[in-house]
């Protein structure tokens, strides 16, 4: 009986013992818990800007905007006329100075400035303008001064009408009144057509040339005449030889 009340005594103690141990390692795990409000989310950040170089996918396309510069002569204007544009077939064709042309880039046609010649066209009808490079020559047509890419002729909203009545200022570029130039009196497809008219204006206007041309519709032979110092007396020619000889004419710059 002795012994066995002595185990019971013994088991109680141990119990106890257990019971203090575990109401401690309690009691000190609650003291080291510590609670903290949950912390903000940092705001959100704009993305970067696009570096030099790389693409955005929401960045807008399209023409660049015009730069606001003074004519190389202060309120000088070059010629104020009829624009037209033109894209294909002749996208992807060689330009007059050797270039492929690219629809899509600002450049234009003119019958005599300079090639490289930086010029802004004005849309006389809305005011909007663009700038382009001469790199080409025409347009051929009678009352119209300048053929315009189709990015440019988007740029001062002109495609759907096709023409435009615009002014042009010279920016920058080679001065356009130094050179030789000619007058065009006749394009031909056949080039016995064009030997046939050089040879009858030789007897009275000569020197007259041929000027092979490689277009989208094909060879054209251009029959030109004289080698003038200046626009002014080509232009005296054109005249005489639209009176004289019923001839459509155009003045053209004489490129080397």
């Amino acid at each position: 009986m002795l012994g066995q009340r002595s185990e019971r005594i013994g088991f109680a103690r141990l119990t106890l013992t257990m019971l203090l141990a575990l109401a401690s390692v309690a009691g000190c795990a609650k003291h080291n818990v510590t609670t903290h409000a949950p912390a903000n989310p940092p705001a959100p950040q704009p993305a970067p800007a696009p570096q030099p170089g790389q693409s955005s996918a929401s960045r807008p396309s399209g023409p660049p905007p015009a730069i606001e510069r003074q004519p190389a002569v202060p309120g000088a204007y070059v010629e104020e006329g009829v624009a037209s544009w033109y894209g294909v077939p002749f996208n992807g064709r060689r330009t007059s100075n050797g270039e492929i042309y690219d629809m899509h880039e600002f450049t234009a046609a003119h019958r005599t400035l300079p090639f490289n010649c930086v010029v802004r066209v004005t849309n006389l009808n809305n005011g909007r303008h663009t700038e382009v490079r001469i790199n080409d020559r025409g347009p051929f047509v009678a009352n119209r001064v300048i053929d315009l890419s189709l990015s440019a002729a988007q740029a001062i909203e002109m495609v759907g009408t096709g023409t435009a009545n615009v002014r042009l200022e010279i920016l920058s570029g080679p001065n356009p009144k130094l050179g030789f130039f000619a007058v065009q009196v006749g394009a031909f497809k056949m080039q016995e057509n064009a030997e046939r008219l050089k040879a009858q204006m030789e007897e009275t206007y000569p020197p007259v040339s041929i000027a092979t041309y490689d277009s989208a519709n094909g060879t054209f032979y251009r029959v030109r005449i004289g080698r003038l110092p200046s626009e002014d007396a080509a232009q005296n020619l054109a005249d005489k030889l639209h009176n004289a000889e019923q001839l459509t004419t155009f003045v053209v710059r004489l490129d080397e």
